[in-house]
């Protein structure tokens, strides 16, 4: 990750109270004619003094390290994973990261020794659907006095998908004349045969879990058979009786969740978009993608 700008340092609340302190000082010592009190004055401003450059080396040899954000859901939360390396021979102390589009949203970490990293996980609100972009992150400090604060101005193009919040009628729709009659489903049976095994999702039954596996120090995986259903829910845009097109989207959220949860094959249609029936994470997420980069300017009513 690249850094925008060079380290500055900027005065902070401490500054206005040192501030403060040293006219006193300096009223008293001049009032009173006291060495003493002069040289504890000249003194406090000349450790002043040296704590700015240390305060601006504290970043040096530090970057970052920005990884890739899980989807989630309008009104949920995000949970950016981000690396803080150090590369210098010395130990940093009192580092923040601060996320200056979220509302400044700051994580902090006490120590970084050297020649070693930091994790930590910024987590802020997503407000709106669709794919956002996180362009500037900050890192911050004020060690060692916290008169000052050094901060730094990392640049990034890492981005984060956010889907449309599920809302609506649970109750997945009837209309699957579109689709043939004798679907094959990945689903779980009694009876049926074998078709492989998928992560477990908890809330599962565990009478499915393939316990084989786990013994031999696998995760817990759930076993699928192949069953006859007699068609696919279909999730139509159209079909809604909704004005507002976000509300559309979140009842359309809503039935993806639904019909993957079911394990009920299901397929999407938008304007322009088409999606065939199918089950499984990957058309899981393609599925909530697609409801999530959906433009709702210049459709028509098909």
């Amino acid at each position: 990750m690249k850094a925008g700008n060079f380290p500055v340092a900027y005065p902070t609340a401490g500054f206005a109270a040192l501030l403060f302190v040293l006219a006193t000082m300096w009223y008293a010592a001049s009032s009173q004619n006291s060495a003493v009190i002069y040289l504890l004055l000249f003194v406090l401003a000349a450790v002043f003094l040296v704590s700015i450059p240390h305060t601006l080396i504290n970043l040096a040899g530090v970057t970052l390290r920005v990884e890739s954000a899980k989807p989630t859901f309008a009104g949920d939360e995000v949970c950016l994973p981000v690396e803080i390396m150090n590369s210098s021979r010395a130990t940093r102390y009192g580092i923040e990261l601060v996320l200056a589009d979220a509302d400044k949203t700051r994580q902090r970490v006490d120590c970084i020794p050297r020649e070693s990293a930091a994790r930590l996980t910024l987590r802020f609100a997503a407000h709106h659907r669709g794919e956002h972009k996180i362009e500037k992150l900050d890192l911050t400090s004020c060690y060692p006095l916290g008169f000052v604060r050094a901060s730094q101005r990392f640049v990034s193009n890492q981005t984060y998908l956010v889907y449309p919040k599920p809302g609506g009628n649970s109750q997945l729709p009837e209309n699957r004349a579109r689709f043939a009659d004798n679907w094959v489903q990945q689903g779980i049976g009694h009876g049926d045969d074998f078709a492989g095994v998928r992560a477990y999702v908890p809330g599962e039954s565990q009478r499915h879990i393939d316990w084989k596996a786990v013994a031999r120090g696998q995760p817990l995986m759930t076993k699928e058979f192949a069953a006859e259903t007699k068609g696919a829910a279909y999730l139509d845009f159209f079909e809604l009786q909704i004005v507002d097109v976000e509300e559309r989207l979140s009842q359309l959220t809503l039935w993806v969740i639904e019909a993957e949860r079911a394990r009920q094959p299901y397929g999407l249609r938008l304007p322009g978009i088409e999606i065939s029936p199918a089950l499984g994470q990957m058309h899981f997420h393609y599925c909530l993608r697609v409801l999530s980069l959906f433009r709702p300017t210049g459709y028509e009513h098909e």
